[in-house]
């Protein structure tokens, strides 16, 4: 049997089977990577059991073959081949507790079972190992020889023919073997409900449709793969794209922090990587409080605010994230705590929010206005100077400001102070806290600074009359009612 072996891999590696490379360092120098495996079908051929007396076996055995490099449509038998990897004939009796001692050793892969039958034997059982840990008998370290010893098991490994199937790949490794050599594998996405979001770079286009298929097949739920084609449109905060697998429906639902949203992710804007930036603002909300909230989207401040027990005004330029942000508040049976507008933000500011300010001033609650439009919500603060007459300026109580901005500077922190500063007309350095959100890109930050509103801002003689920014939209709508 043993002379067989060489000849089934030299015709193996005239086939066009696989495809994704896994670089087993000793045993095959390419093998099967744990951590590189897709929970899918089992695939285990019957045994070729070969004693096994030396160290390694042939290093080229996971070389992909030439073939497959370019595909561009998805065939999913080319990803087959059959493959060694080393075994211990193991005691029925005795399995389980071997197991656990071996378990740093033992094959991980998933969708592969490492415990196999032994034909011809109902006594003892195949213990598949790992061929990046384990190439000859000497490579178990002294606790797993002594476990091996102490249940006389010989540490004796046998060969054992796998068959790997596409089934058994993650989305990467097929994915590597397919894309040009040397440049970059992207299989990452952005998860929004049933829908995964890519952005492609310029090589990896001609492949798009086999990578979004890719991409569906290795992750569960996912009926639809999306790639940006365009930056986020600074009118709306929404971006063009394209379906690059599975069906168009753009309606997605998603559930972030206990809170459930609906929305058409064609339309408006939402960012699952900011879960925890809603989280933290919200934690600081109390029962009571009041949120003006001036982009507020489909509602992942407002509506987490409104459940807290906080009276928000939640305002949006977009229609689309209007009306979604209203369906979301019935959704989430908040309605009655939470009165949307459909408005530019600087009419917001003053308009609903200058009207209503002076009342909850005069409260005890804390005001809070949140501005998550980092592209140009800095900008916005000017629309505070001078919002109120002077004659509301006796003891209030002021409200909190949480404003986000992106920065390219090498102290980002630094730079969005100065900026809102300047914006405001009035220092914060010292009067400021700055929280870093997330890393954008390269060298750009999303930051968001926190603030009371300064009295010689809110109460100022000057207001700003002349070339304010507004949100770069085609028309501006007018104010909406309570969503009730």
């Amino acid at each position: 049997m043993l002379r067989i072996v060489p000849s089934i891999f030299s015709r193996l590696q005239t086939q066009t089977c696989v495809k994704s490379r896994y670089r087993y360092r000793t045993l095959c120098s390419v093998v099967l990577q744990p951590d590189r495996a897709s929970t899918c079908s089992e695939s285990v051929s019957k045994p070729m059991l070969e004693q096994h007396q030396h160290s390694g076996m042939d290093p080229s055995l996971y070389t992909a073959p030439p073939e497959v490099r370019g595909m561009t449509c998805l065939d999913k038998e080319v990803f087959s081949q059959t493959v060694i990897v080393p075994a211990l004939r193991v005691p029925k009796e005795v399995l389980n507790k071997l197991v656990k001692s071996l378990k740093k050793v033992a094959l991980q892969r998933p969708g592969i079972r490492r415990v196999v039958e032994v034909e011809g034997s109902d006594d003892e059982r195949l213990l598949l190992l790992d061929p990046a840990s384990v190439s000859s008998p000497s490579s178990f370290s002294d606790a797993e020889a002594e476990a091996l010893q102490s249940f006389g098991v010989p540490q004796e490994l046998q060969r054992y023919e796998l068959r790997l199937t596409y089934d058994n790949l993650k989305s990467e490794e097929v994915l590597r073997a397919v894309l040009p050599e040397g440049q970059d594998v992207t299989s990452g996405f952005s998860r929004v409900g049933h829908i995964a979001h890519m952005n492609l770079r310029e090589h990896q286009l001609p492949y798009r449709n086999l990578i979004g298929q890719v991409i569906m097949d290795k992750n569960p739920g996912v009926t639809c793969v999306v790639n940006k084609t365009n930056t986020i449109d600074s009118a709306y905060r929404n971006f063009k794209m394209e379906v690059m697998a599975g069906e168009e429906n753009m309606v997605a639902k998603v559930r972030e922090n206990g809170v459930t949203y609906e929305f058409d992710f064609s339309r408006v804007y939402w960012n699952p990587r900011l879960s925890t930036e809603h989280e933290r603002v919200v934690a600081l909300l109390k029962r009571g409080d009041t949120v003006l909230d001036v982009f507020a989207g489909v509602g992942p401040f407002a509506i987490p605010a409104a459940r807290r027990g906080c009276t928000v005004l939640a305002n949006d330029l977009n229609p689309e994230s209007h009306r979604w942000l209203q369906h979301n508040c019935k959704l989430n049976k908040v309605e009655r705590k939470v009165t949307t507008f459909n408005l530019d933000g600087r009419a917001f500011i003053q308009g609903p929010l200058k009207q209503q300010l002076p009342v909850m001033m005069k409260g005890t609650v804390s005001v809070h206005v949140v501005m998550n439009l980092p592209a140009l919500a800095l900008e916005f603060l000017d629309a505070f100077r001078g919002l109120l007459d002077q004659g509301h300026s006796c003891d209030v109580n002021l409200p909190q400001v949480h404003c986000y901005g992106f920065s390219k500077e090498d102290d980002p922190q630094k730079d969005v102070v100065e900026r809102a500063s300047a914006s405001l007309g009035f220092s914060l350095e010292g009067l400021c806290s700055v929280h870093l959100v997330r890393n954008v890109a390269p060298n750009k930050e999303m930051m968001c600074v926190s603030f009371t509103i300064p009295k010689e801002v809110l109460f100022s003689r000057e207001s700003t009359q002349t070339e304010a920014i507004e949100e770069p939209a085609p028309k501006r709508q007018k104010c909406a009612e309570t969503t009730n």
